[in-house]
């Protein structure tokens, strides 16, 4: 087998339409690690993905009468977007079945290379199906998106260039796996001529369909897939895949959503290319085998795949990205409602920096808080913390990890309350280390808080929504001492919004 996929790489034609990929030190990583990382930039390719080669390996070597009847795929994207480019460069009719889960730019991106798009379904697994029916109505000839020789060929291009490319020692290359078309690629190759380089797969937890084959003995079909790295959300790894993979693939690390995120901004730190959630898996999968095995002074190679992602998906990315790194703890902890309580909560943190607090009133005894800080040390310190809290008699509970806390509580906190002589102001302040606590020093406690809200943007300014209790009498004493605050704030209490969802 290896000889015949050697033979096949070599003489593939993926340089009619690819280009032959840089492979660029990542300086941060590198330092960061102790080791010494390099990013082989796929996301440079004119489709932004690896996918070009295999799609146009595949689709020039189909005989000329096939190339005639059109050609059809399935893909959640990045194959499309390779299927498209290679039809419009050949000159061949090609229709594309996507998910409706797909990024609206991948759609548009194929839409604008000639090709037809049909959205069915919302996996792969529906839309392959559905490819399958328009073979059986229109007669076209379906190019696979990963089991197939010559998309696997293709693909196997990128091992060639690396070891072309590489001067000196190489340790490990880190592969995302989606259907196992890049990584079977990859490994005959590099395997065939340097046995001893390790090759890693990963994979998403919830998109783990090499690993949980790999476990089984056989190819499974998952039950569920996740679709935040939509580039690789596939069911059942490709038969000629997983017969390579059991022979040629040493590990599959997996890795989570946070760590994904992550790791999109580690690349984003050391290229400045915005790379998709599967573009980044090998990222977080090599910083996950260094952690696990104290790995130092090696050098391991890790594919950037594809950056093909929708620029609304970039809030959730940031905002996920601390947790990924393991710096940032969720807390929530129960304080007593009284004036002062939040002080001395901050006092309580110490001088790590808090990215996010959100609070309700809930009775006349106790204070539910709901709080984002930063931390160093991930696990260890999120435990020392709740430690710290608890001997200032503040009960709290770690949420970090808490999927449903990190989608939905965060943003959900408070409520409804009827709560007497009410007043809402907005304010601003400048954003460093310890503003918030210098803010609540400022603010005072001569009247009740009964909401708070605060989140770190990572911007200039901090922004904070606040209620408190204030007799109508007092009001003009308020807005005398706010006034001296030096804080610009506007009066809310008339908002609707805050009218609709808050009292």
């Amino acid at each position: 087998m290896p000889h015949h996929y050697i033979k096949k790489i070599l003489s593939s034609k993926v340089y009619d339409v690819a280009i032959e990929t840089p492979l660029e030190s990542a300086k941060n990583l590198s330092q960061r690690l102790s080791n010494h990382i390099l990013i082989k930039r796929e996301d440079l390719q004119p489709v932004f993905s690896f996918k070009i080669r295999g799609a146009y390996n595949c689709i020039v070597q189909l005989p000329v009468d096939q190339q005639a009847r059109g050609i059809v795929t399935a893909s959640a994207g990045n194959h499309a977007q390779g299927v498209a480019m290679s039809a419009e460069h050949l000159k061949i009719k090609a229709t594309i079945v996507m998910p409706h889960t797909t990024p609206e730019i991948k759609i548009n991106s194929v839409r604008a290379r000639g090709a037809q798009v049909v959205l069915y379904g919302d996996s792969f697994e529906e839309a392959y199906t559905h490819s399958q029916k328009l073979i059986a109505e229109q007669g076209l000839v379906y190019v696979h998106p990963f089991d197939d020789e010559n998309v696997i060929a293709g693909q196997g291009t990128i091992g060639m260039e690396i070891l072309r490319q590489i001067h000196g020692p190489l340790d490990a290359v880190f592969v995302p796996v989606g259907g196992g078309g890049l990584i079977a690629g990859i490994a005959i190759y590099i395997k065939y001529l340097r046995p001893e380089v390790k090759i890693i797969g990963v994979e998403p937890h919830d998109a783990c369909c090499l690993k949980a084959a790999l476990d089984a003995g056989e190819r499974v079909i998952l039950p569920e897939v996740g679709i935040f790295a939509e580039g690789v959300a596939v069911a059942q790894v490709g038969k000629r895949n997983f017969d390579i993979a059991r022979q040629y693939v040493d590990e599959v690390i997996t890795v989570s959503t946070d760590e994904l995120c992550a790791a999109i901004k580690d690349i984003y730190d050391d290229t400045r290319c915005v790379s998709e959630p599967s573009g980044a898996c090998a990222v977080a999968g090599m910083k996950k085998y260094v952690a696990r095995d104290q790995i130092e002074d090696q050098t391991m190679v890790v594919l950037s795949s594809g950056a093909n992602t929708n620029f609304d998906r970039l809030r959730h990315v940031a905002e996920r990205a601390e947790l990924g790194e393991h710096r940032e703890a969720l807390i929530a902890a129960r304080i007593p409602e009284r004036p002062g309580s939040f002080k001395q909560f901050c006092k309580a943190l110490g001088p790590r920096n808090i990215t996010e607090f959100n609070y309700r009133y809930s009775n006349a005894d106790q204070a539910h808080v709901f709080a984002g800080v930063q931390i160093k040390s991930g696990a260890k310190e999120r435990k020392q913390l709740l430690n710290i809290l608890s001997g200032h008699g503040i009960t709290a509970t770690d949420l970090t990890d808490n999927e449903m806390a990190k989608i939905h509580i965060r943003y959900m906190v408070g409520g409804h309350a009827r709560v007497s002589n009410e007043v809402v102001y907005r304010f601003m302040f400048p954003e460093r280390p310890g503003a918030l606590l210098n803010f609540l020093n400022k603010l005072g406690q001569g009247w009740n808080i009964s909401m708070f809200h605060y989140r770190n943007h990572g911007s200039a300014y901090g922004r904070v929504l606040v209620g408190m209790q204030v007799l109508p009498g007092d009001k003009g004493e308020l807005l005398g001492y706010l006034n001296e605050l030096g804080y610009t704030f506007h009066e809310e209490s008339n908002n609707p919004a805050y009218k609709l969802f808050l009292n």
